[in-house]
């Protein structure tokens, strides 16, 4: 190995007798362990291409198999599989796509198109109700019920009813021959039980899994695992789960900690090997978290430990409301900066809720110190963006339904889903995509002449659009292309003036930006939409940018900081309300577990005395957590327990003097260069500033025979 293991970690690579079950803490060496492995797989005599690593992001992913191809030679990494559960899944569907009732180029929606279809079939306008009615039917996918299944176990009138959109959501999609995010784990699982040659097949493909954060895995991907790995007598059993059931924190979107638990039932074979022994954080931070999930019920015993040293303090801060919270936890970072010479990449201000970043956004802004977003909906998740993506993957692909059925439908043009129903029916026949199925012979027989003639008007304008498009400025073709659809009188008849100002704003901020860039990289509108999936505006502003991290807890498991502020840690906030209701305080617990060990030095933890609640201010408790703490370990400032105001003024005091007194070191010393050498100058701290509002004109009219 190029890298040093430990003795745990070293047993779980080379240990492969049989299914192992490795227990990973909080910066064990997870991913280095499965790196390892599967080096130590190859080198065993198993091909590569026999191999597969699962896990749950494209960026684990990624990072898994740049660290994989480090430790093999060259060529000995080709055909290895690393990819997500729903990256596998989609292979698998692809392969098996005649087994399934699907063309082999079916198209997949998205969340935003899926809510759409269940608005329709519901008849409302509340995409409120919508997206519950998703989020149950997602549920009962990721538990693999059908809509029949789903409509026995629905236990009130509402899931009733629910079960009855299911079944015709699923009754549309088939129609579309389009599959959701779900299906692609559903669907294998589907085709592997129904067909035994081909699950023998992919068993041969796939001769050694390795499963990454095996405690977020839900009843579709555990069943998945067991048909490829095999199970019972005389099963294979190739794989090695790595998990941590103190790091179980997506109950709510259907992941089950208890598949751990299964996995001592359904493998009595299995080994279990326990990594405790922490890379990332020191004794004082690895105390605490210890201590707050020993309150937790455990399914395996395991303790972190670290040879990092004691390290600081953990500082617990009371501050009056959330408006002082920010700034307080602002001048600490800035000071700590100053001071300590670090970076602002070297911080992170984790919360329970996106909601709590605005005011922590604001507070930066008004210091100019640059900042990244995790965990909230970044510009291409956007609905009014997402509108416009629709037509420009449509300008490059239109084979692609769920564009064709999004750009078709917004603005609306008289096509509902009885007419796009019809139209999926002709596809289906024709063994072609809705875009073709315009153009093909029998349309207008099919449809009434009104909707036949909107879905040929549309087709003929995104037919010139994709000619010019492969000439003419991006720039021109975008400004004509939201005049010519409607878009901004669109926005104004659906929203109310404030939220139509903001989407608008937000709609030709991107489309500068993309036309910009069109003109920065000479592409063609052709060009750039076939790689903006690719692209963020992030991105370009470059991943060296230094600048602190907003985040929250869910989007930051997996990643560590030197410095971390967890802010708001309230009864009501963390743990959050819902989930004491509902019974889920354990899974708030791990949820406070994870975000004490992203530090790595350093953890400031805060909480409010009163908070603004609908225009009105309550008063807030600190979280349950913070009694659990290692309290020899915790130093508490404000208006918390052990306050001290006169200690408090006195440290305050004592500070400043230090600051003051490193200051004019650095003054003396600058003092005593030569005249002649000029310091080299700090570049400014970056801002990334939001869209500035920007009035409302007026939409290009057009005429009836022009318009799409």
């Amino acid at each position: 190995m190029s890298f040093p293991l430990n003795p745990q970690q070293r047993a779980a690579v080379r240990y492969l007798d049989g299914p192992l079950l490795v227990l990973a803490g909080a910066g064990s060496g997870k991913t280095r362990v499965i790196t390892a492995k599967i080096a130590h797989l190859i080198a065993s005599g198993v091909p590569a291409k026999h191999i597969a690593a699962i896990t749950f992001t494209n960026r684990a992913a990624k990072e898994m198999k740049e660290r994989a191809e480090k430790l093999l030679s060259n060529g000995d990494a080709e055909g290895l599989t690393v990819c997500t559960f729903h990256s596998l899944g989609h292979r698998i569907v692809r392969t098996e796509a005649k087994h399934l009732g699907l063309k082999a180029n079916f198209s997949i929606f998205d969340s935003s198109d899926v809510e759409q279809m269940i608005a329709d079939i519901i008849k409302s306008t509340d995409r409120g109700e919508a997206r519950r009615a998703q989020w149950q039917i997602s549920k009962w996918k990721n538990a693999l019920l059908g809509p029949a299944e789903a409509g026995k176990a629905a236990e009130n009138d509402q899931e009733a009813q629910y079960a009855k959109v299911y079944e015709a959501y699923a009754l549309s999609l088939a129609a579309y021959q389009a599959v959701d995010f779900d299906d692609l784990l559903v669907l294998p699982v589907r085709v592997l039980e129904a067909e035994p040659e081909r699950l023998a097949a992919w068993r041969e493909r796939i001769q050694y899994l390795l499963i990454d954060e095996y405690q977020d895995t839900n009843a579709a991907q555990y069943r998945l695992v067991q048909l490829l790995a095999g199970m019972g007598e005389g099963a294979r059993a190739a794989f090695t789960a790595v998990g941590d059931d103190d790091q179980a924190i997506y109950a709510w979107r259907g992941a089950s900690v208890e598949n751990l638990a299964r996995l001592t039932t359904d493998y009595p074979q299995l080994k279990v090997i326990m990594l405790e022994q922490n890379y990332r954080s020191s004794i004082r931070i690895l105390r605490s978290a210890n201590r707050v999930i020993a309150n937790n019920p455990k399914l395996f015993e395991k303790k972190l430990w670290s040879e990092h040293g004691l390290g600081e303090t953990l500082s617990v801060i009371a501050a009056p409301d959330e408006e002082q919270e920010a700034e307080l936890v602002i001048r600490r970072i800035q000071a700590h900066k100053f001071e300590k010479r670090t970076k602002y990449a070297d911080y992170a201000i984790l919360y329970r809720g996106n909601h709590q970043a605005r005011v922590f956004e604001q507070a930066l802004r008004a210091q100019n110190i640059p900042y990244t977003v995790s965990g909230g909906t970044s510009l291409f998740e956007r609905a009014e963006v997402k509108d416009l993506l629709a037509y420009f993957r449509l300008l490059v692909n239109d084979d692609d339904d769920p564009a064709f059925i999004r750009a078709v439908t917004t603005p609306k043009r008289g096509i509902g889903a009885t007419t796009l129903e019809k139209l999926g029916g002709l596809a289906a026949s024709r063994h072609t995509s809705l875009f073709g199925a315009v153009y093909a012979p029998g349309m207008h027989d099919a449809l009434p002449e009104r909707q036949g003639a909107a879905l040929t008007t549309f087709c003929d304008y995104i037919n010139r659009l994709r000619h010019r498009a492969e000439s003419e400025p991006v720039a021109r073709l975008l400004d004509e292309l939201v005049k010519d659809i409607g878009y901004e009188l669109y926005l104004f008849d659906q929203f109310d003036p404030k939220q139509a100002e903001t989407r608008w704003a937000t709609v030709r901020d991107f489309t500068g930006w993309l036309g910009k860039k069109g003109e920065a990289d000479q592409k063609n509108l052709l060009e750039l939409a076939q790689t903006l999936a690719l692209i963020s505006m992030l991105d370009d502003k470059g991943e060296s940018v230094d600048s602190l991290r907003l985040s929250t807890l869910h989007a930051a498991k997996g990643l560590e900081f030197p410095h971390v502020f967890l802010v708001g840690v309230e009864e009501g906030l963390l743990p959050h309300r819902e989930s004491v209701e509902n019974g889920q305080i354990e899974e708030e617990r791990r949820l406070m577990y994870v975000g004490i060990t992203r530090a790595q030095l350093s953890l400031t933890i805060t909480h409010c005395r009163k908070r603004k609640r609908a225009r009105e201010w309550q008063a807030c408790e600190p979280s349950r957590f913070i009694a659990e703490l290692a309290q020899d370990d915790v130093r508490y400032s404000g208006a918390g327990k052990g306050d001290n105001p006169e200690t408090e003024k006195q440290e305050g005091q004592d500070r400043l003097k230090s600051l003051r007194a490193m200051l004019q070191q650095s003054t003396a010393a600058a003092a005593k260069a030569p005249a002649e050498v000029t310091p080299p100058r700090q570049p400014a701290p970056r801002e990334w500033n939001t869209p500035s509002p920007r009035s409302r004109g007026r939409a290009t009219a057009w005429s009836e025979s022009d318009r799409p």
